[in-house]
């Protein structure tokens, strides 16, 4: 059963669901001994949906590796989001070269708001928020990444780059190991 370790984290691992189970996890409903009386269900319930628009997207263009983290997955009653990756190539994709932007443009052709960018030049602020955020965060409250064995821009223990999978299986701040959710169909 999928739970909250001591620190408020998923315990390090890979945890396989599909979006009922998600629905349906400690992660929607809140935990089972009640220890978070502000659990916010129907947000986290919220972002479920809108996160589930976006993968069955990702879904149509062939892209099924998929792995969301963040707050989300944190024992935080009111996540401000939900943040993720897939995996793809940069070179040849099923649907086009992303460094092109032809996997933007199919994606694009499936979503109504046009929200599939990962340009910088996008972001606009929002009110609260220091860091600016994507098209698709203002639209669904989500970011999904492309990986395609690039380094995040953190560096592990040693100084070394952390490359995404392994800069989404640690905590922002301190670093430590958690848990990460791969979404199935």
């Amino acid at each position: 059963m999928l739970g909250f370790d001591h620190r408020g984290l998923l315990p390090p691992g890979d945890y396989s669901m599909t979006f009922d189970q998600l629905r349906q996890s400690v992660l929607g409903n809140g935990p089972v001994d009640g220890s978070e009386p502000n659990w916010d269900s129907e947000w986290r319930l919220f972002l479920v949906d809108r996160l589930e628009v976006l993968v069955r997207q990702l879904w149509e263009v062939g892209l099924d590796e998929i792995y969301i983290n963040g707050s989300f997955v944190e024992k935080k009653p009111h996540p401000n989001d939900i943040d993720g990756y897939f995996n793809c190539q940069l070179d040849r994709l099923a649907t086009g070269d992303l460094a092109t932007g032809d996997l933007a443009t199919e994606l694009n052709k499936l979503d109504p708001h046009k929200i599939w960018t990962w340009d910088p030049n996008s972001r606009r602020p929002y009110r609260g928020y220091a860091k600016k955020q994507l098209p698709m965060w203002h639209r669904y409250r989500v970011e999904l990444y492309p990986n395609y064995g690039q380094s995040f821009g953190a560096l592990d223990e040693y100084g070394h780059p952390l490359l995404f999978p392994s800069a989404f299986r640690r905590t922002r701040y301190s670093g430590e190991p958690k848990g990460i959710i791969s979404i199935i169909k």
